[in-house]
């Protein structure tokens, strides 16, 4: 037995740096040449550019709004795919009937399955430039994510609460709210709160199909080839994932 799981495992790696072989060959990648002393004085000439940060008054405040821009964009998708979430994830979890779970699981599917940069690339189309698309790409992705967490979060929840009212004559939304909604809402919240982390990354870096926020600045500086500038806004998207998980991280542990 031990010498056939041995065996196996041999013949998994070797599929395994086969395929990697394979793919290197495929892609044509010269990654010999990243290790020459050529490619060694030109990456740090690369990164000679980037410093010092630009610090002018103009250009600061020019990343001060755009970051504004970038956490208005993602607490405003973050709300706005909790409340679709919420109300796709209660036929999801088959609490409607089987056709309505049958379509808010082909919804949510179809919504998580399209990456955000593709929504922001069709919501760029629709609405035009600006933090509006980027907020309709974030919110409709994230709707696909939470409503599936939701609705597995509804589905492990126990029905005893939920039944008790039902028995004693609640009607249905007294029973989703007292008898549901308070044993999922911890887990509920940490989902949401998660996805706002997520967001604040990701609205960052919609900017670069034209959705607004930091990723629109820092498209605009590298494209001009203004290096120092790029620097800037790059340390402030840095500093805002770091307060954002630290007030993320005191959220969850307040409301644990």
């Amino acid at each position: 037995m031990r010498a056939g799981i041995s065996l196996g495992a041999l013949l998994a790696v070797a599929l395994l740096l086969a395929a990697v072989g394979a793919s290197f060959a495929f892609l044509d990648m010269p990654l010999g040449a990243l290790f020459t002393g050529s490619a060694a004085n030109e990456a740090a000439d690369f990164v000679k550019r980037f410093f010092p940060p630009d610090t002018s008054v103009d250009f600061l405040a020019k990343v001060a709004w755009a970051a504004l821009e970038t956490l208005a964009i993602s607490l405003l998708s973050t709300l706005l795919a909790v409340l679709l979430a919420a109300g796709l994830a209660l036929p999801a979890a088959g609490r409607q009937g089987w056709l309505a779970g049958q379509v808010a699981r082909f919804s949510l599917n179809l919504l998580r399955s399209v990456p955000e940069l593709v929504w922001a690339t069709l919501m760029v189309l629709a609405a035009g430039l600006g933090p509006f698309a980027g907020t309709l790409a974030l919110a409709l992705h994230t709707t696909g994510v939470l409503g599936r967490l939701f609705a597995e979060a509804l589905e492990n929840t126990p029905a005893a609460p939920a039944e008790a009212l039902v028995s004693s004559g609640a009607p249905a939304l007294a029973t989703f709210l007292y008898g549901t909604l308070p044993l999922v809402a911890p887990q509920w919240l940490a989902y949401a709160l998660y996805r706002w982390e997520m967001n604040i990354r990701m609205a960052a870096i919609l900017g670069f199909v034209g959705a607004g926020g930091l990723g629109a600045q820092l498209y605009y500086s590298l494209s001009l080839f203004h290096e120092a500038e790029a620097s800037t806004v790059i340390l402030a998207m840095l500093m805002m994932a770091v307060v954002v998980d630290g007030v993320s991280a005191w959220l969850r542990r307040a409301s644990a």
